[in-house]
């Protein structure tokens, strides 16, 4: 139950980034979803791999490239989804942000609901 809550928040969460930044166009709550369930799968499979072969320069840059990282997993889902459009990297690193922030928010909302029931 708590999967499908994060994940539909999520979906959610990219139509309110597509609201705030021009760059990002999403067609409908179905494409945000199936954007949220690929966003989702490729952080889960191809970041990690990213994270590590880009080790020596995430630590020279203090971990700020992990945001290019964020941005590229951004840009490819958009590249693999019809739904979901943005307009070029740097609207994939904005979108990134506030989509990450909105996470965030999700996922404190989500242990303290979760941790009440």
């Amino acid at each position: 139950m708590k999967i499908i809550v994060r994940w539909l928040l999520l979906a959610a969460a990219l139509l309110l980034v597509a609201h705030l930044y021009p760059g990002v166009v999403v067609k409908s709550f179905g494409s945000a979803m199936i954007a949220a369930l690929v966003l989702g799968l490729l952080n889960t499979l191809l970041r990690p791999i990213l994270v590590l072969l880009t080790l020596p320069v995430t630590l020279v840059t203090l971990g700020l490239f992990l945001f290019i990282i964020n941005a590229l997993m951004f840009y490819f889902a958009a590249q693999l989804i019809d739904g979901l459009q943005v307009a070029g990297f740097t609207a994939a690193l904005i979108g990134s942000l506030i989509y990450s922030l909105c996470g965030m928010v999700i996922d404190v909302a989500m242990e303290r609901v979760f941790k009440r029931g």
